[in-house]
Protein backbone atom coordinates (compact mmCIF):
# COMPACT_ATOMS: atom_id res chain seq x y z
CA UNK A 1 0.00 0.00 0.00
CA UNK A 2 1.25 3.52 -0.91
CA UNK A 3 1.73 6.37 1.05
CA UNK A 4 0.03 10.01 0.23
CA UNK A 5 3.45 11.62 0.91
CA UNK A 6 3.70 14.41 -1.26
CA UNK A 7 7.37 14.01 -1.65
CA UNK A 8 9.34 15.41 -4.74
CA UNK A 9 12.01 12.88 -4.92
CA UNK A 10 12.99 10.74 -8.01
CA UNK A 11 15.28 7.90 -8.05
CA UNK A 12 18.59 7.21 -9.76
CA UNK A 13 20.51 4.58 -10.08
CA UNK A 14 23.94 2.83 -11.20
CA UNK A 15 24.17 -0.32 -12.71
CA UNK A 16 27.99 -1.10 -11.62
CA UNK A 17 29.53 -3.04 -14.18
CA UNK A 18 33.20 -2.99 -16.00
CA UNK A 19 32.62 -1.85 -19.86
CA UNK A 20 33.82 -5.45 -20.82
CA UNK A 21 30.91 -7.01 -19.18
CA UNK A 22 27.87 -5.45 -21.06
CA UNK A 23 25.84 -7.55 -22.31
CA UNK A 24 25.60 -5.75 -25.68
CA UNK A 25 29.15 -6.55 -26.33
CA UNK A 26 29.65 -9.75 -24.82
CA UNK A 27 30.86 -11.51 -28.18
CA UNK A 28 33.80 -9.57 -27.76
CA UNK A 29 34.55 -9.95 -24.03
CA UNK A 30 34.94 -13.36 -23.23
CA UNK A 31 34.08 -14.53 -19.78
CA UNK A 32 37.40 -16.02 -19.27
CA UNK A 33 38.81 -13.03 -20.20
CA UNK A 34 37.77 -10.41 -18.09
CA UNK A 35 40.37 -11.11 -15.16
CA UNK A 36 43.21 -9.67 -18.31
CA UNK A 37 41.58 -6.78 -19.40
CA UNK A 38 42.41 -3.56 -17.78
CA UNK A 39 39.92 -2.07 -15.38
CA UNK A 40 38.47 1.28 -16.41
CA UNK A 41 35.48 1.43 -13.58
CA UNK A 42 37.08 4.02 -11.40
CA UNK A 43 36.73 6.77 -14.08
CA UNK A 44 33.11 6.28 -14.36
CA UNK A 45 32.58 6.22 -10.29
CA UNK A 46 34.37 9.21 -9.67
CA UNK A 47 32.89 10.94 -12.02
CA UNK A 48 29.32 9.66 -10.43
CA UNK A 49 30.36 9.96 -7.01
CA UNK A 50 31.37 13.62 -7.33
CA UNK A 51 28.63 14.93 -9.65
CA UNK A 52 25.93 13.27 -7.39
CA UNK A 53 28.21 15.22 -4.40
CA UNK A 54 28.05 18.68 -5.99
CA UNK A 55 24.54 18.34 -6.42
CA UNK A 56 23.50 17.04 -3.04
CA UNK A 57 21.59 13.98 -4.48
CA UNK A 58 21.90 10.16 -3.18
CA UNK A 59 22.31 7.14 -5.56
CA UNK A 60 21.51 2.99 -5.40
CA UNK A 61 24.25 1.34 -6.94
CA UNK A 62 23.45 -2.02 -7.88
CA UNK A 63 26.97 -3.57 -7.98
CA UNK A 64 28.00 -7.10 -9.17
CA UNK A 65 29.42 -9.20 -7.08
CA UNK A 66 32.23 -9.95 -9.41
CA UNK A 67 33.08 -6.32 -8.87
CA UNK A 68 32.38 -6.45 -5.29
CA UNK A 69 35.20 -8.87 -4.78
CA UNK A 70 37.61 -6.83 -6.48
CA UNK A 71 37.08 -3.75 -5.46
CA UNK A 72 35.51 -3.22 -1.76
CA UNK A 73 36.76 0.33 -1.90
CA UNK A 74 34.54 1.23 -4.41
CA UNK A 75 31.38 -0.57 -2.29
CA UNK A 76 32.77 1.69 0.67
CA UNK A 77 32.67 4.89 -1.23
CA UNK A 78 29.51 4.69 -2.26
CA UNK A 79 28.54 4.55 1.39
CA UNK A 80 30.73 6.64 2.47
CA UNK A 81 28.72 9.18 0.09
CA UNK A 82 25.32 8.10 1.71
CA UNK A 83 24.40 5.86 -0.78
CA UNK A 84 22.93 2.86 -0.92
CA UNK A 85 24.49 -0.18 -1.96
CA UNK A 86 22.29 -3.32 -3.46
CA UNK A 87 22.60 -6.54 -5.76
CA UNK A 88 22.74 -6.70 -9.07
CA UNK A 89 24.13 -10.57 -9.74
CA UNK A 90 27.60 -11.95 -9.53
CA UNK A 91 28.56 -11.76 -13.40
CA UNK A 92 25.53 -10.56 -15.04
CA UNK A 93 24.13 -13.44 -16.33
CA UNK A 94 20.75 -13.36 -17.53
CA UNK A 95 18.01 -14.98 -15.81
CA UNK A 96 17.20 -17.20 -18.71
CA UNK A 97 20.15 -18.83 -18.25
CA UNK A 98 19.66 -19.79 -14.18
CA UNK A 99 17.61 -21.58 -13.26
CA UNK A 100 16.05 -21.38 -9.58
CA UNK A 101 18.94 -23.07 -7.63
CA UNK A 102 21.51 -21.32 -9.86
CA UNK A 103 20.36 -17.79 -9.21
CA UNK A 104 20.28 -18.62 -5.09
CA UNK A 105 23.46 -19.79 -5.20
CA UNK A 106 24.54 -16.20 -7.81
CA UNK A 107 22.45 -14.10 -5.21
CA UNK A 108 24.52 -15.97 -2.11
CA UNK A 109 27.66 -15.25 -3.94
CA UNK A 110 26.47 -11.54 -4.40
CA UNK A 111 25.62 -11.00 -0.91
CA UNK A 112 28.46 -12.33 0.76
CA UNK A 113 30.75 -10.01 -1.62
CA UNK A 114 28.89 -6.98 -0.56
CA UNK A 115 29.14 -8.20 2.85
CA UNK A 116 32.22 -8.88 2.85
CA UNK A 117 32.89 -5.40 1.51
CA UNK A 118 31.08 -3.61 3.91
CA UNK A 119 27.74 -3.08 2.74
CA UNK A 120 24.30 -4.51 4.63
CA UNK A 121 22.97 -7.68 2.74
CA UNK A 122 21.26 -6.44 0.41
CA UNK A 123 17.30 -6.13 -0.38
CA UNK A 124 17.39 -4.69 -3.45
CA UNK A 125 18.06 -6.39 -6.89
CA UNK A 126 18.08 -5.61 -10.35
CA UNK A 127 18.70 -8.18 -13.00
CA UNK A 128 21.00 -7.84 -15.78
CA UNK A 129 19.31 -6.38 -18.72
CA UNK A 130 16.23 -5.91 -17.09
CA UNK A 131 15.16 -9.72 -18.24
CA UNK A 132 12.85 -10.71 -15.55
CA UNK A 133 10.10 -11.36 -17.36
CA UNK A 134 7.07 -13.69 -17.70
CA UNK A 135 9.30 -16.13 -19.23
CA UNK A 136 11.38 -15.69 -15.59
CA UNK A 137 8.85 -14.83 -13.18
CA UNK A 138 9.82 -17.98 -11.06
CA UNK A 139 13.02 -15.51 -10.02
CA UNK A 140 10.52 -13.40 -8.19
CA UNK A 141 9.86 -16.17 -5.82
CA UNK A 142 13.46 -16.70 -5.37
CA UNK A 143 14.02 -13.04 -4.60
CA UNK A 144 11.55 -13.10 -1.61
CA UNK A 145 12.79 -16.29 -0.67
CA UNK A 146 16.13 -14.82 0.00
CA UNK A 147 14.54 -11.52 1.86
CA UNK A 148 14.59 -9.24 -0.72
CA UNK A 149 12.16 -6.38 -0.25
CA UNK A 150 11.85 -4.44 -4.07
CA UNK A 151 13.45 -5.14 -7.35
CA UNK A 152 13.66 -3.12 -10.90
CA UNK A 153 14.34 -5.92 -12.85
CA UNK A 154 11.02 -5.71 -14.79
CA UNK A 155 11.10 -3.14 -17.96
CA UNK A 156 7.22 -2.24 -18.90
CA UNK A 157 7.89 -1.84 -22.96
CA UNK A 158 8.68 -4.15 -25.91
CA UNK A 159 11.69 -5.58 -26.64
CA UNK A 160 13.67 -8.25 -28.51
CA UNK A 161 15.27 -9.58 -25.55
CA UNK A 162 13.40 -8.35 -22.16
CA UNK A 163 10.21 -6.74 -21.00
CA UNK A 164 6.49 -6.92 -20.04
CA UNK A 165 5.34 -4.32 -21.88
CA UNK A 166 1.86 -4.43 -20.40
CA UNK A 167 3.23 -3.98 -16.57
CA UNK A 168 2.22 -1.68 -14.51
CA UNK A 169 4.61 1.38 -15.14
CA UNK A 170 4.77 2.84 -11.34
CA UNK A 171 5.46 1.11 -8.25
CA UNK A 172 3.35 -2.10 -7.23
CA UNK A 173 3.48 -5.05 -5.20
CA UNK A 174 3.92 -8.21 -6.69
CA UNK A 175 2.22 -11.12 -4.34
CA UNK A 176 2.89 -14.73 -4.95
CA UNK A 177 2.66 -17.51 -2.28
CA UNK A 178 6.22 -17.04 -1.11
CA UNK A 179 5.32 -13.82 0.19
CA UNK A 180 5.23 -10.07 -2.06
CA UNK A 181 7.86 -7.87 -3.43
CA UNK A 182 7.86 -4.25 -4.15
CA UNK A 183 8.73 -3.67 -8.24
CA UNK A 184 9.91 -0.25 -9.02
CA UNK A 185 10.00 -0.26 -13.01
CA UNK A 186 12.74 2.09 -14.96
CA UNK A 187 10.37 4.98 -16.04
CA UNK A 188 8.60 4.97 -19.41
CA UNK A 189 6.01 7.12 -20.90
CA UNK A 190 2.55 6.17 -22.39
CA UNK A 191 2.25 7.84 -26.11
CA UNK A 192 0.31 5.93 -29.37
CA UNK A 193 -0.52 3.19 -27.00
CA UNK A 194 2.49 2.00 -25.69
CA UNK A 195 5.41 2.80 -23.15
CA UNK A 196 8.28 4.76 -24.57
CA UNK A 197 11.64 4.10 -22.66
CA UNK A 198 13.16 7.06 -20.77
CA UNK A 199 14.74 5.52 -17.86
CA UNK A 200 18.03 6.06 -18.72
CA UNK A 201 20.96 4.15 -20.00
CA UNK A 202 20.99 4.19 -24.01
CA UNK A 203 17.99 6.42 -24.05
CA UNK A 204 19.79 9.05 -21.72
CA UNK A 205 22.42 9.27 -24.19
CA UNK A 206 19.93 9.43 -27.19
CA UNK A 207 18.02 11.95 -26.59
CA UNK A 208 18.72 15.33 -25.67
CA UNK A 209 19.16 16.48 -22.09
CA UNK A 210 16.05 18.38 -22.42
CA UNK A 211 14.37 15.89 -23.27
CA UNK A 212 14.71 13.28 -20.50
CA UNK A 213 14.34 16.36 -18.05
CA UNK A 214 10.89 16.98 -19.71
CA UNK A 215 10.10 13.11 -19.26
CA UNK A 216 10.80 13.37 -15.71
CA UNK A 217 8.42 15.87 -15.51
CA UNK A 218 5.54 13.80 -17.58
CA UNK A 219 6.10 10.88 -15.21
CA UNK A 220 5.38 13.08 -12.19
CA UNK A 221 2.35 14.60 -13.37
CA UNK A 222 0.97 11.14 -14.17
CA UNK A 223 1.41 10.32 -10.47
CA UNK A 224 4.63 8.59 -10.10
CA UNK A 225 8.37 9.32 -9.24
CA UNK A 226 10.37 8.91 -12.25
CA UNK A 227 13.12 6.22 -11.73
CA UNK A 228 16.21 6.78 -14.26
CA UNK A 229 19.69 4.49 -14.54
CA UNK A 230 22.82 4.74 -15.55
CA UNK A 231 26.46 2.32 -15.56
CA UNK A 232 29.79 3.84 -14.62
CA UNK A 233 31.65 2.71 -18.20
CA UNK A 234 29.17 5.78 -19.57
CA UNK A 235 30.91 8.22 -18.25
CA UNK A 236 33.90 7.33 -19.94
CA UNK A 237 34.42 8.10 -23.44
CA UNK A 238 37.53 7.30 -23.80
CA UNK A 239 37.39 3.43 -23.67
CA UNK A 240 38.46 0.91 -26.12
CA UNK A 241 36.10 0.56 -28.74
CA UNK A 242 35.62 -3.02 -30.21
CA UNK A 243 34.99 -4.10 -33.94
CA UNK A 244 31.28 -4.85 -33.34
CA UNK A 245 28.35 -4.53 -35.12
CA UNK A 246 27.37 -0.82 -36.41
CA UNK A 247 23.59 -1.34 -34.33
CA UNK A 248 25.80 -2.37 -30.67
CA UNK A 249 28.51 0.59 -31.47
CA UNK A 250 25.76 2.84 -31.50
CA UNK A 251 24.01 1.84 -28.42
CA UNK A 252 27.36 1.21 -26.81
CA UNK A 253 29.08 4.54 -27.16
CA UNK A 254 26.59 6.96 -28.35
CA UNK A 255 27.33 10.51 -26.75
CA UNK A 256 29.37 9.06 -23.88
CA UNK A 257 31.28 12.32 -24.00
CA UNK A 258 27.99 13.92 -23.00
CA UNK A 259 26.49 11.50 -20.09
CA UNK A 260 28.42 13.14 -17.19
CA UNK A 261 26.93 17.09 -18.13
CA UNK A 262 23.45 15.66 -19.00
CA UNK A 263 23.39 13.84 -15.59
CA UNK A 264 24.76 17.65 -13.73
CA UNK A 265 21.66 19.31 -15.33
CA UNK A 266 19.12 16.22 -14.14
CA UNK A 267 20.60 16.55 -10.61
CA UNK A 268 20.42 20.78 -10.50
CA UNK A 269 16.71 20.59 -11.74
CA UNK A 270 15.09 17.27 -9.97
CA UNK A 271 15.50 16.20 -6.61
CA UNK A 272 16.99 12.43 -6.70
CA UNK A 273 17.55 9.84 -4.06
CA UNK A 274 18.35 5.78 -4.16
CA UNK A 275 15.20 3.66 -4.92
CA UNK A 276 15.10 2.34 -1.29
CA UNK A 277 14.61 6.01 -0.01
CA UNK A 278 11.94 6.91 -2.64
CA UNK A 279 10.11 3.80 -2.17
CA UNK A 280 10.57 3.82 2.25
CA UNK A 281 9.35 7.87 1.95
CA UNK A 282 6.18 6.87 -0.20
CA UNK A 283 5.30 3.69 2.50
CA UNK A 284 6.27 1.11 0.11
CA UNK A 285 8.97 -0.44 2.42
Amino acid sequence: MSSTTTSRLNAISFDVEEFFQVANLREHYARDDWEHVDSRIDRGMDAILECLARRDARATFFFLGWVAERRPDLVRACLDGGHEVQSHGYEHTFLFDLDRASLAADLERTEKALVAAGAPRPTGFRASTFTLTRETFWAVDVLIERGYRYDSSIHPISHPTYGIPDFEPGISRIETDAGSLVEFPVSTLRAAGRNLPVGGGGYFRLLPGWATRMAVRSVRRAGHPANLYLHPWEFDPKQPRVPAPALKKLRHYLNLDRTLARLDALLAAQPFAGLGEVLGERGWL
